[in-house]
This record gives C-alpha cells, sequence and structure tokens, in this order.
C-alpha cells in the first residue's frame, strides 16, 4: 500500500535474544549489507499480521517462537535514494520510500527454529546477533534515522534499569571504505596525469552507491 505521500507501509522487527542482543541479518547476494526483517503490509493485513508474515518469510519463525514486547506509537518514515525510485508509469503511485510501524520481539525458541529458506525468494542468506547499537553503524545510509529513532523508543522494552549508551563514533564501515576507494582512485589518476572525475566517484563521494536491489 502506498499512500499519497509516495510512502509504502512497512514492517520492521527487531528481534532480541535472553542476552538482549539483536538478530542481525545478511541480505542474500551482497557483499557487506545487514538489515533487520522487514515487509511491505498487504492492504488486508494490519500491521501485526504482516508482522508474524514478515517474521516466518525472511526468518522461519513463527508465532510460538516470539513473545510481543511492543511497538513504536507512531509511523517512522525514510526515504530512498534518488537511485533507487522506480518510476511507475502505470497510473499508480510511485514508491519514494518507507513508512514503517517497528515491533519490539523476544526470541524463546531454540536457534534450530530459524528457516532463512522458508519463503522461495529468501532475503537472508546468514545472521548472527550483535550488540544493541551495532546496527546503527552498519545499515545503509539512508535507513539510519528510522533505525535510531526506533531502538531508541524501543530500549525501554527489553534493558530494565539502564539503557546501553550509544557509541560516540556511529559512522558506518561503507562510509569509510568508500572513502578510501575514491582516495586510492583519485592517487592513481593523479599519477597518471587524470583529472577527470567518472560518475561513479561522483557517487562515491554523495555516497549513494548501494546495491540495486528492493528495499
Amino acid at each position: 500500500m502506498i499512500d499519497n505521500d509516495g510512502f509504502r507501509a512497512n514492517v520492521g522487527i527487531i528481534l532480541c535474544n535472553q542476552n538482549q542482543q539483536l538478530f542481525w541479518g545478511h541480505r542474500i547476494g551482497q557483499l557487506d549489507a545487514w538489515q533487520f526483517p522487514q515487509g511491505g503490509i498487504d492492504p488486508d493485513e494490519t500491521p501485526e499480521e504482516a508482522m508474524y508474515r514478515e517474521l516466518y518469510e525472511e526468518v522461519g519463525l513463527r508465532p510460538e517462537h516470539i513473545k510481543i514486547l511492543g511497538r513504536t506509537d507512531r509511523w517512522l518514515r525514510y526515504r530512498l535514494p534518488h537511485n533507487l525510485i522506480r518510476r511507475n508509469h502505470l497510473n499508480e503511485r510511485t514508491c519514494i520510500g518507507q513508512k514503517q510501524v517497528w515491533y519490539m520481539l523476544e526470541f524463546v525458541g531454540d536457534e534450530e527454529d530459524f528457516n532463512l529458506n522458508a519463503a522461495d525468494h529468501p532475503e537472508f542468506d546468514h545472521y548472527k546477533w550483535v550488540d544493541y547499537w551495532l546496527p546503527l553503524r552498519d545499515v545503509i545510509h539512508f535507513k539510519r534515522k528510522v533505525y535510531d529513532k526506533a531502538l531508541t523508543e524501543l530500549a525501554p522494552l527489553i534493558f530494565e534499569r539502564t539503557v546501553p549508551k550509544k557509541p560516540k563514533d556511529l559512522r558506518s564501515r561503507r562510509r569509510h571504505s568508500l572513502f578510501r576507494m575514491h582516495s586510492r582512485r583519485q592517487t592513481f589518476k593523479e599519477r597518471n596525469g587524470e583529472k577527470r572525475i567518472s560518475f561513479e566517484e561522483r557517487q562515491i563521494e554523495q555516497h549513494i552507491i548501494v546495491e540495486k536491489s528492493t528495499y
């Protein structure tokens, strides 16, 4: 469902274990892309129904494997970079981003309950359990603010006393690696007397190179 402003209705899932660590899934077929499970809400679904469906499709878990701790009070939105927006020529609304309801779930099953191949088109090829704030460092840049808002709002649901402080440096490794790529290419061109900046380098400078996939 895409609203009048171009945002697709979506659910995001934060899954925590008994050690207050979070499920962090690696996107299939991509070099270094990690994220929480998420997916669209169908027209005939409530957000909670969509959450249960996406939970099974992306990680193979069923309702008995989790406990709902809470959800965000309102929609959280992020915009897609221009190079990921697919213009719609069928008289339908063009999706410019996502508006999401985020759920905090407690995992109460066993590791053997995970099945990343539950759906015909898997989202993840492997996963790991990570410290609470680490996803803010490693998630793709245009989702970082939404992740920050969701994690900040839902943190009290799993930390009874004191929420751990956010690390001071939350810049992504991807941004650092792109800077190093640009520096190496610039050095090579300077050694060869070239002044031209390619389109790819301009993208690197603007931090908008991302995998061509659905977000």
